[in-house]
């Protein structure tokens, strides 16, 4: 590592990419999601229930790597657009269950072409789709590499 002072510099960091990237991105995906009533995060939350049926809020959280305080209000105002229903289970009133509606299942169909624009969006002569398919492949091992060392510390629970 350098010690001339260069390593404090903005392009040099792994961080600044990371998160421009994320807010831009972000950003790519607010009109497209405007027109279904949809904030980017409860994007992420019908993502996991299409995907996976059903779910516990938990598990939910874990998928997303968020917190339970961050998930339920996202859940909440979902439940009010009628989009989930949120029912507290049977065996142990303390889980609470996590499905679609009509409303949300339809939702999947409309949201079928947003992967496609994004990809779209970020097209340039100085990259190709390979290279950001690449790009994700290595932000999912960084993700899990981290994930699992916050795990292992022990500062982050999502069970």
């Amino acid at each position: 590592m350098k010690t001339d002072g260069t390593s404090l510099y903005l392009e040099n960091q792994v961080c600044f990419p990371l998160y421009a990237a994320s807010r831009l991105t972000t950003k790519l995906y607010t009109p497209i999601l405007k027109e279904l009533d949809l904030t980017y995060p409860q994007y992420l939350v019908l993502l996991v229930l299409w995907q996976h049926g059903t779910q516990t809020v938990n598990e939910i959280c874990s998928r997303l790597l968020l917190e339970s305080n961050t998930v339920t209000p996202l859940l909440k105002r979902l439940e009010e657009k009628n989009i989930l229903l949120r029912k507290r289970s049977e065996a142990d009133e303390r889980v609470v269950q996590i499905s679609l509606t009509e409303k949300g299942e339809s939702l999947k169909q409309k949201a079928s072409t947003i992967p496609g624009q994004i990809i779209n969006s970020f097209s340039d002569e100085s990259i190709n789709e390979q290279e950001i398919l690449n790009l994700q492949k290595t932000l999912f091992k960084l993700i899990d590499i981290m994930n699992r060392k916050e795990l292992l510390e022990g500062t982050c629970r999502h069970d």
